[in-house]
Order: C-alpha cells, then sequence, then structure tokens
C-alpha cells in the first residue's frame, strides 16, 4: 500500500503525522498550565493537594507525547531533528531540563524526610510549566520566522549564534524575536486556560473551582492577545518558499498568507479549530455551572486542530519548515530534510498502531476521570502525591 506512494506523498504524510503529533503535545500542555496555577488558586494545604493530585494522574501523558513528537521527528526529519537539537541544544537542554525537574518533583514532593519542602518541589512544577511551555512556543514559532543554522553539501549542520538557540528568545535587535516569544507566551497563557477548563473536568470543590473561574477570562485575554499578534504578522512577513523544479530557496512576499489561500482544507481546519477555542472557553466562561467542566473537550479538540493547521501551513505548499536566516538555501524542507523512502515506507506501516494508541489514552483518560477530587479523598488518601 504505502510503497505505490509517491516519495513526495510519504514526505507529506509523516509531516502531517508529526504535525499532529506537536498538536497534541500542544494540548496535553494543560498539566504544565495547571502547574503554574497550583499557588495561586490552592490557599490551603489540601487545596494545594487537590491540584497537584489532579494534575498527577495525566502529567506523564505530555512528557510522553513529547518524546513520541522527538523521535518521530527523528525518524521522519533526520536532517531537522539533528541541525535543531544539535545546534540549539542550550534551548532544548533547558526544557529537557523543566521537564527532569517536573517527573522528579511528583515523585518525591511528599516523600518523608523530603529536605527541600513540598514548596520546592511546587516551584519546581512551576518551572515546568513555565519555561515548558514558553520556549517549546518560542522554537515552534521559528518555523515561520527563520534560524541561524548553515548545511554544508554532506549534510552537516552548523549553528551560527554562539547562544546556540537562545538569541532567538533574547535577541530583541530582530523584530523576529518579538513574534517568536508571541507564540510562547501564547502557549504559555493558552496552557493556563487549558489548565483552568481541566480542573473544571477533574475536581470537585465549589471554593476553588470558583477561584479557578475568575482567572478564566483574564488569562484567555491574554492568550489571545498574543497568539493574534503572532497570527497577524506570520500572514504580513516575507516567507520561505522554495521552487518545487529547480528546489531554489527565495523570500516570498505573504507566502503564509498565500499558502492560506491555496490550501483552503487547512484553512477550515484552522478556521474550525480557532472558533472551538473560542466557543470553549465562551461557554465555561459565561455558562460555567451548566458547560463548565465540558470545556476542555471542546477548546482541547480546538487546539489540536488549529495547531495541526498552523503545521501544515509552514510545511506543504512548498514551504521551507525550517528556514535559515544565515544562508537561505540551507533551509529545510519536507524533501531535502527527509529519510529515505524505504525508511519512509516501513515507519508508515507502524504509524497503522497509532489509532490504537489514541484508544488506549483514551480508556486509560476516562478510567483515571471516573471519580472527581474532593477534598475528603485527598484527606484520607496516605498514596497521593
Amino acid at each position: 500500500m504505502f510503497e505505490n506512494l509517491s516519495y513526495l506523498a510519504l514526505q507529506q504524510y509523516w509531516w502531517a503525522i508529526v504535525s499532529l503529533l506537536g498538536a497534541l503535545l500542544v494540548f496535553m500542555f494543560f498539566v504544565q498550565g495547571g502547574q503554574t496555577m497550583i499557588r495561586c488558586l490552592g490557599k490551603t494545604d489540601n487545596e494545594i493537594k487537590m491540584l497537584v493530585n489532579s494534575l498527577g494522574r495525566k502529567w506523564d501523558l505530555t512528557f510522553t507525547t513529547l518524546v513520541t513528537f522527538g523521535g518521530a521527528a527523528f525518524a521522519s526529519f533526520p536532517l531537522f531533528y539533528s541541525t535543531s537539537f544539535g545546534g540549539a541544544y542550550w534551548v532544548w537542554m533547558l526544557i529537557l531540563f523543566a521537564f527532569i525537574i517536573q517527573a522528579v518533583s511528583y515523585e518525591y514532593r511528599t516523600k518523608k524526610n523530603n529536605f527541600l519542602g513540598a514548596k520546592t518541589y511546587e516551584t519546581f512544577l512551576f518551572l515546568n510549566g513555565f519555561l515548558g511551555t514558553i520556549l517549546i512556543g518560542t522554537a515552534v514559532a521559528t518555523f515561520f520566522t527563520g534560524s541561524d543554522f548553515m548545511v554544508n553539501n554532506m549534510n552537516q549542520s552548523h549553528w551560527m549564534s554562539p547562544w546556540r538557540g537562545l538569541e532567538l528568545a533574547f535577541d530583541f535587535t530582530r523584530y523576529a524575536t518579538f513574534i517568536n516569544l508571541s507564540l510562547g507566551l501564547g502557549v504559555f497563557f493558552l496552557s493556563r486556560v487549558l489548565g483552568i477548563l481541566y480542573f473544571f473536568n477533574n475536581i470537585n470543590d465549589a471554593t476553588l473551582l470558583e477561584r479557578a473561574h475568575k482567572k478564566l477570562l483574564t488569562n484567555a485575554a491574554l492568550f489571545l492577545v498574543f497568539f493574534l499578534f503572532f497570527l497577524v504578522n506570520i500572514l504580513l512577513i516575507d516567507g520561505f518558499g522554495y521552487d518545487p523544479v529547480t528546489k531554489e530557496v527565495s523570500l516570498v512576499p505573504y507566502k503564509y498568507f498565500n499558502n492560506l489561500i491555496e490550501m483552503p482544507v487547512n484553512t477550515i481546519i484552522l478556521l474550525l479549530g480557532v472558533i472551538m477555542v473560542l466557543l470553549g472557553i465562551y461557554r465555561a466562561g459565561f455558562h460555567f455551572k451548566e458547560c463548565g467542566s465540558k470545556g476542555i473537550w471542546i477548546t482541547g479538540l480546538g487546539t489540536v486542530l488549529t495547531v495541526f493547521a498552523l503545521f501544515l501551513l509552514v510545511g506543504l505548499n512548498n514551504t521551507c519548515f525550517y528556514p535559515s536566516i544565515s544562508d537561505l538555501q540551507s533551509s529545510l524542507t519536507i524533501e531535502n530534510a527527509s529519510s529515505s523512502k524505504y525508511t519512509l515506507v516501513a515507519m508508515s506501516y507502524v504509524s497503522l498502531l497509532v489509532p490504537f494508541v489514541l484508544a488506549y489514552i483514551w480508556y486509560a483518560w476516562r478510567s483515571l476521570n471516573k471519580k472527581s477530587i474532593t477534598a475528603k479523598e485527598m484527606e484520607d488518601d496516605t498514596h497521593a502525591y
């Protein structure tokens, strides 16, 4: 079946899979967003315990999705993996550090003889939610704005800045830095919105949920400000396109806006995703008692659709998904960065197992969420996080 597809079709297929995994990862950031709100929502030890345990049931899903995303990117587009993970390694090391301290925090927060104290591990959880979302969002924004690297004829990549990726967020002499940070901050505030919506779905405590409800619209407004700033800017800037015949890369005016016009199905997915995100927030914000617990599903699905469409926008239609600002011809596309056709065919058969994995995740989610978390449960549970 897959061996009958063209090489380009296989490359497009795997870009779609990587895009879907990236979209699922952003949805899973509700864990990170919730972690940044533990101390501002929880006013007593038991309330904090409820919040931590609500997220503790799902914290490994984000880490697993991140690893799966990285593994899929490595297998299908190895030149991208080696260029980004091997070049901008300070950014990826910070992201890795943020997820390591998350795992340690859930494991040791309530252990006996914990010399650091529970508040220290709660601070670690905040850092994971803060650094993880902003840095990953900023890194993804460079798919549109470009990174500082070169690739030679032997496919050996060289990062040109000694800051090894940190310049993408802190070089304020480039306007693109503000675009990068806007997506990073947009992802951060979206994760907080998703975290609040998850608490509505998972916790049964009127006082705690009322406190979370008051934070919803503020974080949603901040998300919209930063996301719209990012979206408007990428539609107006020159994008990185390449000739499908000569493969020559050039700056194309309004490239990403043109992609919206030339890929109408993807545009519909993007618009539908944005509408669902807003609808879930509206229903949870203004009809909290009737619809609050369902907001995570509406906004969550909208998040997946929106991020999926953005990934397709930057990877298809003869667009460079990892452009170079040092040397345009070093920019990476799904054609010059992918694995061999044989490898893509073999992996494509393995990808048929993805629906079963998703079904298992759904089953596990439903099993863990059958009973909402209550204050009494936390008081009686000696094995809580």
